[in-house]
């Protein structure tokens, strides 16, 4: 079936009422007699109204087809010129010049005003080597005054126009950009608050739900005894951090100094609260004495890589040994390697939720190291080994660095 063929756009409403306010003006003007010149005076009198129609009609055009407008137009005005030429025409033939530079396609833009120019020099040089007077010079003025005047105008103005529309796609780019910014910054924010309160606060309660079962397991009283103060323990503790990090959550003013970020030399007392059960826990130090300090953010993600290794042995691991090594060779990456039985429990232990490994991943990736979780085959069997490189100079890190407890999320 043929496509219809396609009607030209309407005429925009201000250039309806450009066209009949100048068509209205070139009839008044021509009732009145004033026609600026009479070169052919045995030419009809109402000849300057058919250029001042056909004027008209190309200000219809002059915002929805500039190309079409301008040849037409140009065409009214030499009509016009020698059929006795009425001002309102010629104030026509600007203004449709000037929408040909600012509505017309780039290439317009540029070559119509660089014409005008050409044809300004023409109207000037011309009449100046004809006549050779003096006055002949008001010829290329008033050629410039209706051609040149107008065509530059409309550049200047296309120049403003177009600076505006970039900077408003700019404005917008940048918005986008701030609010995809705003919305990764949610996020990363959101994961740090997690990993915080599940490295704060999921180990004590872990610690107090394997104790409670072990209370409920034993018919040993003393052994519920113990069970029982480990678990107000690590109630105390782990309300003691919860307000904490509401505190931290809150920034406010009024409220205590928050504790310092826990550090390696803490370790010692970590694994005397998490021995319990058929678990022995031993700490193998190869760090040399006189290392430097190291940097807080590798230190603090240390403790916890060993704070949930020690927490998931606890749930999961089988009864035996717990070695936590750490290792740093000058230059190299501290390397924190924690080992426990690989096997299954022969007393009920406590549900997790799968979230401590992806924590401890997340830390490492944001130090920009390595983790390695799972079974290890050796001479002794076959162990559940952990194992993290931290780079102390943030080598590789994709992003900033972690929140450490002394900072607020």
């Amino acid at each position: 079936m043929p496509s219809r063929p396609r009607l030209p756009p309407r005429p925009h409403r201000d250039d309806v009422l450009i066209g009949l306010g100048g068509l209205l003006g070139g009839v008044v003007l021509w009732s009145l007699g004033l026609v600026n010149n009479d070169w052919f005076p045995r030419l009809p009198d109402a000849l300057p109204l058919v250029p001042l129609t056909v004027m008209a009609g190309a200000e219809l055009l002059r915002r929805t087809a500039p190309a079409v407008a301008l040849p037409l137009a140009t065409v009214a005005l030499a009509v016009d010129q020698t059929s006795g030429s009425l001002i309102s025409t010629v104030l026509m033939f600007t203004d449709v010049l000037y929408a040909a530079v600012v509505y017309g396609t780039p290439r317009a833009a540029r070559s119509i005003p660089q014409a005008t120019v050409y044809l300004t020099v023409a109207a000037t040089v011309v009449p100046l080597v004809i006549f050779r007077t003096a006055v002949s010079l008001l010829i290329g003025v008033a050629f410039g005054l209706a051609v040149l005047t107008p065509a530059w105008t409309g550049w200047i103005i296309r120049g403003h126009r177009d600076t505006a529309a970039t900077e408003r796609l700019r404005a917008e780019q940048t918005a986008l950009l701030a609010e995809l910014d705003r919305r990764e910054a949610v996020t990363a924010e959101r994961a740090r608050m997690a990993r915080e309160l599940h490295d704060l606060v999921a180990n004590h309660l872990s610690a107090i739900a394997i104790h409670s079962t072990a209370a409920l397991s034993l018919g040993d009283p003393a052994a519920t005894d113990q069970a029982l103060g480990v678990i107000r323990e690590n109630s105390v503790r782990g309300l003691a951090e919860m307000r904490r990090l509401i505190g931290l959550l809150r920034d406010a003013g009024d409220e205590d100094e928050p504790a310092a970020a826990p550090t390696l030399d803490a370790l010692d007392t970590l694994l005397e609260q998490a021995r319990t059960g058929g678990q022995k826990f031993r700490l193998c130090d190869e760090r040399p004495g006189d290392a430097a300090p190291l940097p807080a953010p590798v230190e603090l993600a240390a403790y916890r890589i060993v704070q949930e290794s020690l927490t998931n042995a606890l749930k999961h691991a089988a009864p035996g040994r717990v070695d936590v090594t750490l290792s740093h060779v000058t230059g190299g990456p501290l390397e924190v390697s924690v080992t426990s039985p690989y096997g299954e429990s022969p007393v009920p232990r406590a549900p997790g939720s799968g979230t401590g490994l992806i924590g401890m991943r997340e830390r490492v990736s944001l130090l920009g190291g390595t983790l390695d979780a799972g079974p290890v085959t050796g001479p002794w069997g076959t162990v559940w080994r952990v194992r993290a490189a931290l780079p102390l100079g943030y080598e590789g890190a994709p992003q900033p660095r972690p929140l450490t407890d002394q900072e607020p999320p």
